[in-house]
């Protein structure tokens, strides 16, 4: 059996379509399936058992036997929120529990990371273990990520075989749960089906021009795809950067959708809102080395192309992964 954390959520529940299209059922999905909206994203796939989160470690201790791999993605990814207790409990003690039981049973791991880890990128981006203590996060979601690859690291007990995935911008179907945390992509198909014109932020600093803030936009498919590299692969274990290497500017991006609707490019700015300025990235841009000389080498979709598949297959017909 394979295990998949935050399975009624965005990644996981694509990671499980993926996986169905290669052939495994016998999944067993975890989270919090409490929230009505989130239903749609696991309901057509094909699966063994449904589990509670909070019902995980003690079914994973007396199943161990028949678990073969953890996919450890469920996580609170809220970075505006700045409850710290919530976070250690979900994303920090949580993780260590299943990390616990997996090395205790000799499961492999792989588990979510994230970019936010990196902070402003004073330090740059680059997935080399010894840059981590520089790392300043800038909100408890980050920290929270930060801190558990630091844990791991520091483990001697480890699973057979682990990898934890610094996640950048993934955008792609099976958001439509997540709000105001929802991907760029989301919200300006939405502006521009609503108003037939688009809003980016502005720029609050000299260095950068306005919509030229800069991500590595990375599609979920290509991230899924590269999870199943490493469930059937089990390259070297450690933490890795899961991004195109490419980075784009918001710019780019509003273009690309107004260009997936058929439509001329119609783009205005708006201050950051003040809640998340001071913490708010300018550019992004992840280092892909790592992964590639382990031997994942197939491209990533370009931007253009993922953003016309996500608005043309699944945003105008609300269709799902």
């Amino acid at each position: 059996m394979i295990i998949v954390t935050g399975a009624a959520g965005f990644i996981g529940s694509c990671l499980i379509k993926a996986l169905n299209n290669k052939g495994f059922t016998e999944i067993v999905i975890v989270d919090d399936f409490e929230q009505e909206q989130k239903k749609h994203n696991y309901s057509s796939k094909s699966f063994a058992q449904q589990i509670d989160r909070m019902s995980l470690i003690p079914w994973l201790k007396d199943n161990h036997s028949k678990v073969s791999f953890v996919f450890h993605l469920g996580a609170r990814t809220d970075t505006t929120l700045f409850d710290t207790d919530i976070f250690d409990k979900l994303n920090l003690n949580f993780s260590k529990a299943v990390w616990a039981c997996c090395a205790f049973h000799g499961i492999p791991l792989l588990y979510a990371s994230s970019a936010a880890t990196y902070g402003d990128g004073s330090h740059g981006y680059n997935d080399d273990t010894e840059l981590l203590d520089f790392l300043k996060p800038l909100n408890p979601y980050g920290d929270s990520k930060h801190e558990f690859d630091k844990w791991a690291l520091s483990q001697t007990d480890k699973p057979p075989y682990w990898v934890g995935l610094k996640f950048f911008n993934v955008f792609g179907p099976n958001e439509y749960h997540k709000g105001r945390m929802a991907s760029v992509v989301f919200h300006a198909f939405n502006q521009i089906k609503e108003r037939g014109a688009l809003k980016l932020f502005k720029s609050h600093r000299s260095d950068y021009e306005d919509g030229m803030q800069k991500r590595d936009f990375i599609y979920v498919k290509d991230v899924v795809d590269v999870c199943l590299f490493f469930h059937s692969q089990q390259a070297a274990s450690g933490i890795y950067n899961l991004g195109t290497g490419c980075a784009h500017s918001f710019l780019d991006l509003g273009e690309a959708c107004f260009e997936a609707l058929n439509m001329t490019p119609k783009i205005s700015f708006i201050d950051i809102p003040e809640d998340i300025r001071n913490t708010y990235q300018y550019f992004t841009e992840a280092p892909m080395k790592k992964l590639r000389s382990n031997g994942y080498q197939k491209p990533f979709t370009p931007l253009n192309k993922a953003i016309k598949d996500y608005v043309r297959n699944y945003l105008e017909t609300g269709s799902y992964f």
